[in-house]
């Protein structure tokens, strides 16, 4: 089934397009991964894609059923973020704003959701620890679980392993990529080709020349 279908889209920022007629499509359970040089724009595609950015032209039509307040998000952190003095529950539970608007309290239904989120990440044990106090990998698994208390169906992750070491790195891929197996379909912008041949089925790779297709037609035509 259709989730997403993107036809002839421009997209920039202060007038300034950067990039022109992009085209892809994501179905349910695909892996998308997002290739491109840095400053070729793939921040800004996902951030159009999530209407966080105003798209320059083209259209993007939503399909499955899927809501723009469906998407699971998880951008790339600054130092600020990692800073947060919050509790992790509090972090995860916190995802279930972006299904509709702020809420004063959570329903038994969202808590018990929230938990099962953070047994999935292998978090759940930290759930009253202060989020500041965790480690890169910790905190990222935090973030990936409060995606999920925001997704129905799809994910949109923006280096995720950025910053990570090697071990904490590949668990992280692993998790996403058991993810995926459950039936959640995964957009991931990533510098990481191994990863990308490893994990993803499909590539956009974005810059001077846009592809799109599948990992074994991108390995066969480019690599």
């Amino acid at each position: 089934m259709n989730l997403l279908t993107v036809k002839g889209l421009s997209l920039g920022y202060d007038s300034q397009v950067i990039l022109n007629d992009i085209n892809f499509t994501v179905d349910e359970g695909d892996y998308l991964c997002i290739l491109g040089e840095n400053g070729s724009g793939k921040s800004t595609l996902m951030k159009t894609l999530l209407s966080l950015t105003p798209a320059m032209g083209g259209e993007m039509i939503y399909g499955g059923g899927l809501k723009k307040g469906e998407i699971g998000y998880l951008p790339q952190q600054t130092f600020y973020q990692r800073d947060f003095p919050a509790s992790v529950r509090e972090i995860v539970m916190s995802g279930f704003a972006a299904r509709g608007g702020f809420k004063p309290f959570y329903s038994v239904a969202d808590k018990e959701e929230a938990m099962e989120n953070m047994e999935r990440m292998g978090i759940a044990d930290l759930s009253e620890r202060c989020y500041r106090e965790l480690s890169g990998g910790q905190q990222q698994r935090v973030l990936l679980a409060r995606a999920l208390c925001a997704a129905k169906k799809l994910l949109l992750l923006d280096e995720p392993v950025s910053g990570l070491d090697p071990k904490v790195t590949e668990e992280l891929y692993e998790l996403i990529k058991n993810l995926n197996d459950d039936g959640v379909t995964i957009i991931m912008i990533s510098h990481d080709l191994e990863a990308a041949y490893k994990y993803a089925d499909h590539i956009l790779h974005i810059g001077d020349n846009v592809y799109f297709g599948t990992k074994e037609e991108y390995i066969n035509e480019y690599i």
